[in-house]
């Protein structure tokens, strides 16, 4: 495929810069596959759509790993989680990283970064003392700081871990939650889901693997439901990854794209994505490519709001 059908022109003011005022008050468009039907609601209408599906999401928790340390030397480093290897080993990408060394110790308010490994890129494996006590790390195109850091956080997030939120659900209230029968899996995020593919073709983009988990109970749920409504793209690789014999835990490096056979997720409630991404890609596997242009265009000429704060978009 084209990495030029990932593209698309999206106003400025278009990209979310706040979440509502109520998770849930967010817009819904809803796509109907089989009918064509495309309907504009809110979030809090999901229980109606969802038509009795098994809701699946992701409670994972995003580490406050946006950490400001300095050198020896009283130089500025930033220091931004990636991924936890063992308890007190990351993976941190560190900004400005030419100059640092490994052994350096690198200290700050919310504790102390040894670096162990240079791992190219300006990524590190480094040691750190003590828990993660750091800033949310938002996405760069969130140019406003967040009132509440919880907003960037489901309401069901229990698993720390996350580089970044799962954000289809985001637009969860607990009242809402309850109004679906619905299951758990973990997937702990990587900032490697939202790099845009530079290559020319997807089949030439490397996708990086991230670490996952269900429970063997959710599972034989999941498994045994007639339907199944995946919350966000990160639910989705993880139900495809175990519905094609992957374990109950390990890591995901499952790369969707279309032509892409889905074997348990029968619908997916998403956010509108970046161009140029992955996980766009995704949702044109599920949706088809030119109905997922289609529909993003809709959106855009209806007004929608687009990324992690924004609406969403619900494909039966």
């Amino acid at each position: 495929m084209n990495v030029q059908l990932l593209d698309y022109e999206l106003p400025a003011e278009l990209v979310a810069q706040h979440p509502p005022d109520r998770r849930d008050e967010a817009r819904l468009l809803v796509c109907d596959r089989v009918t064509g039907d495309v309907r504009h609601r809110s979030v809090a209408d999901l229980p109606d759509e969802a038509g009795g599906r098994l809701v699946v999401v992701n409670d994972t928790r995003v580490v406050p790993a946006r950490l400001a340390v300095r050198r020896a030397s009283g130089g500025a480093v930033e220091a931004l989680l990636v991924e936890r290897i063992a308890e007190d080993t990351w993976e941190a990408l560190a900004r400005p990283s030419r100059r640092l060394r490994v052994g350096e110790t690198l200290e700050g308010d919310g504790g102390s970064v040894e670096l162990l490994e240079s791992l190219g890129g300006g990524r590190w494996r480094i040691l750190l003392r003590g828990a993660p006590h750091g800033e949310l790390p938002l996405p760069p195109y969130i140019h406003e700081r967040l009132a509440d850091p919880e907003r960037y956080q489901t309401v069901y997030a229990t698993e720390t871990g996350s580089a970044a939120a799962p954000t289809a659900g985001l637009h969860f209230t607990p009242e809402l939650l309850a109004r679906v029968a619905h299951e758990r899996i973990t997937l702990h995020v990587g900032l490697d889901t939202f790099r845009p593919v530079t290559a020319e073709t997807l089949d030439a983009h490397e996708l990086h693997g991230e670490r996952y988990r269900v429970e063997a109970a959710a599972w034989h749920r999941i498994e045994a439901a007639e339907q199944v409504l995946a919350v966000g793209t990160t639910t989705t690789r993880v139900l495809e990854t175990v519905a094609r014999g992957g374990p109950l835990g390990g890591r995901s490096d499952l790369f969707i794209t279309p032509g892409f056979r889905f074997r348990r997720v029968d619908a997916l409630l998403t956010n509108f994505h970046l161009p140029r991404t992955t996980l766009l890609a995704l949702v044109m596997a599920f949706a088809g490519v030119e109905r997922t242009r289609e529909l993003y265009a809709l959106a855009i000429r209806e007004r929608y709001r687009f990324y992690s704060f924004g609406d969403a978009m619900l494909i039966l």
